[in-house]
């Protein structure tokens, strides 16, 4: 087998879910994607509940000083961008940028770490991040455009959320274009929102595949240079990965904070 078609299977094959049902068709369930992200998820809660029964003022450790941090920094960016008051947007804001981090952070990890070590108990197939599926990042989206819609019609009523696409953006002579034009806003929002983060997060992997097929040769059992690699770009691959969590809450707060105001937009 050639190098190029070498190549083309390491990235083929991991690239590959652990997946069962009709892959073919709709029904497919990528089972390393919902169990990474309900593991994470579930340890999220845990360490919520660990951190809530240790809290110390006097003493404080060092993940209640991190968590401290992270939790006043998000409720800034609430502060300054939602407009009233709402229960719900502080904690979504805060478990969305944590649990989004927590998925990109997946992919920091060695790309063959995980395969190798799941091969031994009979699966061959895994990614390991969640995110880099856009299964995953339009289904948070689509969640967040859920909630958008559903603040639209308890803030501004049925009729001023109908009279929102008849009216806006050019008034009520242009009505047939109003309603287009508004439908295509709202509809680019959960699709720019989910292929964001999907297309940051599957380039990321991408590198990372191409940066072990280099340290690799073809197979070989170079992992020094691999780890050295992959150490270097994910030095520059944290930033990315905090970023992308920071926007994905950052628009989740500013489109939640327009459904909560009666002016147009």
């Amino acid at each position: 087998m050639s190098t190029e078609n070498n190549s083309g299977a390491y990235i083929s094959h991991h690239l590959v879910n652990f997946q069962v049902g009709q892959c073919d068709g709709f029904w497919c369930f990528k089972l390393d994607t919902i169990f990474i992200s309900l593991f994470l998820a579930g340890l999220l809660i845990y360490a919520g509940y660990r951190i809530g029964k240790t809290l110390s003022f006097s003493k404080p450790s060092g993940i209640q000083n991190v968590l401290e941090m992270v939790v006043e920094f998000v409720d800034q960016q609430v502060k300054d961008i939602f407009p009233g008051k709402n229960r719900l947007i502080g904690p979504l804001a805060l478990t969305i940028f944590i649990w989004v981090f927590l998925m990109n952070a997946m992919d920091l990890f060695p790309v063959d770490l995980f395969p190798k070590l799941f091969s031994f108990i009979g699966i061959h197939n895994l990614r390991i991040v969640p995110t880099a599926e856009i299964d995953t990042t339009f289904a948070l989206a689509l969640t967040v455009f859920a909630l958008t819609i559903f603040y639209n019609i308890k803030i501004k009523g049925p009729i001023g959320y109908i009279k929102q696409f008849l009216f806006h953006p050019f008034g009520k002579y242009l009505i047939p274009i109003n309603v287009i034009m508004t439908a295509i806003e709202e509809i680019a929002k959960p699709v720019s929102l989910g292929l964001r983060l999907f297309g940051n997060m599957f380039a990321g992997e991408l590198i990372f595949l191409l940066m072990a097929l280099l340290s690799l040769a073809g197979f070989g059992a170079a992992w020094l240079p691999q780890v050295i690699l992959d150490t270097l770009w994910a030095i520059f691959h944290i930033l990315i990965i905090t970023i992308q969590a920071f926007i994905f809450m950052l628009l989740t707060i500013v489109y939640l904070g327009m459904a909560h105001t009666k002016e147009e937009h």
